[in-house]
């Protein structure tokens, strides 16, 4: 959905083929098996942080010119966001479906909640004004965030900070999105 997503903001064409993880398809691209994978003249990019930069980069959108304070600013909200958000969404899957049930611990859900509900207090303070996490221009972070909250949701990890819940409600309006989810 992230790279999607950005394709749709950036308003570049693309042919989405839907192949689920691990299909022989995917692993001709990515020997992991892991989606998305983005062919690009017949090169492969995986991880869907890698594309959206590449994508945001190659396009001039989504992002701020490397080497600026603004750029830095932007990186480092993106880590932020995988540490504390993503990353925790991800143990969650992995404890709820992706490993083998006796592997799984439940137990470790509600330790990733109370850390994503502190990482959101800590987002919050470092939210600029303005509709988009750094200010008026629309980033990569954002299409991260948001991606992350609408998983959240699905997940059963509240979303208590009320300026974040504001700022989803008006990522999760956006068109380009919004074509998405039809």
């Amino acid at each position: 959905m992230r790279v999607l997503w950005t394709l749709e903001e950036l308003d570049q064409p693309y042919e989405h083929v839907a192949a689920p993880p691990r299909s022989d398809d995917v692993i001709a691209f990515n020997p992991a098996g892991k989606v998305p994978v983005l062919l690009v003249d017949g090169t492969p990019i995986t991880d869907s942080t890698a594309i959206l930069a590449f994508l945001a980069d190659r396009h001039g959108g989504l992002t701020y010119a490397a080497g600026t304070l603004d750029r830095a600013r932007q990186d480092s909200l993106t880590q932020f966001l995988l540490d504390e958000f993503d990353a925790a969404l991800w143990m969650a899957a992995r404890h709820s479906f992706i490993l083998p049930k006796e592997l799984r611990q439940s137990a470790v859900k509600d330790s990733l909640k109370w850390e994503f509900e502190r990482s959101q207090r800590t987002l919050a303070a470092r939210m600029a004004d303005g509709p988009f996490l750094m200010g008026e221009q629309m980033t990569v972070p954002d299409i991260i965030l948001t991606h992350c909250g609408n998983w959240a949701d699905v997940a059963g990890f509240p979303i208590i900070e009320q300026r974040l819940m504001e700022y989803l409600e008006r990522m999760r309006a956006r068109p380009a999105l919004r074509k998405l989810s039809a």
